[in-house]
């Protein structure tokens, strides 16, 4: 049904329960003329008169009040069908889309979930995570997030903190093996290695070199394409590595992990939240948006300043590497 054959249905049975022309051009927000001329269009096309019309009022002809008959269930049905999507647009229920990459996230997006659960128990969340960039509509998403550089146009996108890329080790391998003091001296440590899931190909460790980031070819002792067991090796001091500030964070400063090489540490890309559209949204997903900019924006649990690397760093040294000589 088109959008005037709807709006001219709306006038017909408003001026039928009304008895007046004037009063439903006013109810439906519209002018006597434009109200008088739908109703002339709607008799024309029927090939009947509607209404007997007197000065001060309008009832219905026998006609009319057939198709009063017939045409009413039809757009209390339609009315309902609008209150039933305004009512789930309003209320924080329902299914919600979300994407996100599967390394460098999870301790994200599970403290996330875990109060928007509780606020909205009758949001339904349905998580994806995979590291390939897919396509936001095919794939029905309310929201997604993306580490790297910002999505595509077509999505609003808001950078919610860098993500650093921070070389480290656990102070048993630091006690067994000493600390690289320069990038060109990580050739002679056994080094681990982040196999990209997409193409198998290890990558390269991004690091900063005089204010650029670049990448540092390492050769790697122990590789794989899970994040969460390489940070197991890193840990159990079998090998350096390089870990983002999401998965790093917490064991840095905990000293289960000790920063090296913090001048080099990368941060041109971000942790990005993106989503369709400023308007009509329903309201699980603005409130799904609302908290995770909220509690992620600016966060510091996952971003490490440059001070606090310089001194985690410094007190790692001295407190496991042996005096030299």
């Amino acid at each position: 049904m088109a959008q005037n054959e709807l709006r001219t249905l709306s006038v017909f049975v408003k001026t039928a329960e009304l008895g007046s022309l004037r009063r439903a051009a006013a109810a439906e927000g519209i002018s006597p003329q434009a109200a008088s001329q739908a109703l002339a269009q709607l008799e024309q096309k029927l090939g009947a008169r509607l209404f007997h019309r007197t000065t001060r009022n309008m009832s219905l002809t026998d006609e009319g009040r057939l198709f009063m008959d017939a045409a009413l269930p039809a757009l209390q049905g339609l009315e309902r069908a609008f209150q039933v999507v305004r009512q789930a647009r309003d209320e924080v229920a329902g299914p919600l889309r979300i994407v996100g990459p599967r390394s460098s996230f999870q301790p994200v997006i599970n403290a996330l979930l875990d109060e928007f659960c509780r606020r909205h128990p009758d949001a339904h969340p349905d998580v994806l995570l995979d590291d390939r960039i897919g396509n936001w509509v095919e794939d029905r998403v309310d929201v997604g997030f993306r580490v790297g550089s910002a999505p595509a146009d077509g999505v609003i996108a808001r950078r919610l903190f860098p993500l650093q890329m921070i070389i480290c080790a656990a102070p048993a391998y630091l006690e067994r093996h000493g600390a690289p003091d320069s990038l060109a001296a990580l050739a002679s440590h056994v080094c681990s290695g982040f196999r990209l899931p997409s193409t198998g190909r290890l990558m390269a460790w991004p690091v900063k070199v005089e204010g650029v980031t670049t990448e540092q070819e390492v050769l790697a002792g122990f590789s794989t394409n899970e994040e969460g067991l390489e940070l197991g090796a890193i840990l159990s001091g079998r090998a350096v590595g390089q870990v983002s500030g999401i998965m790093g964070a917490a064991h840095l400063r905990a000293g289960r992990l000790v920063p090296l090489l913090t001048p080099h540490v990368a941060d041109q890309y971000g942790l990005h939240i993106y989503w369709g559209s400023r308007v009509a949204q329903p309201a699980r997903v603005r409130a799904f948006i609302d908290l995770a900019i909220e509690r992620l924006a600016g966060n510091t649990d996952y971003v490490l300043t440059a001070q606090e690397l310089a001194r985690l760093e410094a007190e790692g040294r001295r407190r496991h590497l042996r005096p030299a000589g």
